[in-house]
């Protein structure tokens, strides 16, 4: 008796699994996608921590200028701003920005002096300080607002591309 052996078919044969070159180029299409999005996605995740710090200068422009319609003049003080805490809002303790559970930009201002013989009117300039791992953005890294209003940045881009 002969025992008659049948192979299997061509199709059948790769229909078994993936060839090393073929998982070798999904492994390297995979690989090009990563290397294009993971850049775009750290931008993105820049440019929202960049609207915690815009809305929260915003939030303080806005406080100070409550607080000068009562008192004609302007403050570093957070408690009198209606912020809950102790501290001032002075570059030596800066308030933080919470973007859920991190901080990434602390939040200033600074006051003229009136007793120190300052003789322009009164004025602040409120600044949003990159910290962790924001202070990698060159872009748009810190960002500055004045009582008049005046938008500036410290980075790479122009003041109207980041605000």
């Amino acid at each position: 008796m002969h025992k008659i052996r049948a192979s299997l078919p061509t199709a059948r044969r790769h229909a078994a699994g993936f060839t090393l070159i073929e998982l070798m180029i999904a492994v390297a299409i995979i690989g090009i996608l990563v290397k294009l999005a993971y850049p775009a996605y750290t931008q993105s995740v820049l440019k929202s921590h960049r609207a915690e710090a815009k809305t929260a200068l915003l939030d303080l422009a806005s406080r100070e200028e409550r607080y000068f319609s009562t008192t004609n003049t302007f403050t570093a003080s957070a408690p009198a701003l209606g912020y809950a805490s102790t501290a001032t809002l002075t570059t030596a303790s800066p308030l933080s920005v919470q973007a859920g559970n991190a901080v990434y930009y602390k939040l200033s201002v600074q006051v003229p002096d009136p007793s120190a013989g300052a003789t322009s009117a009164p004025s602040f300039l409120a600044t949003a300080t990159a910290v962790n791992t924001q202070v990698g953005d060159t872009k748009c890294k810190d960002f500055l607002l004045t009582q008049a209003g005046i938008q500036t940045v410290d980075g790479t881009d122009t003041a109207a591309n980041c605000w």
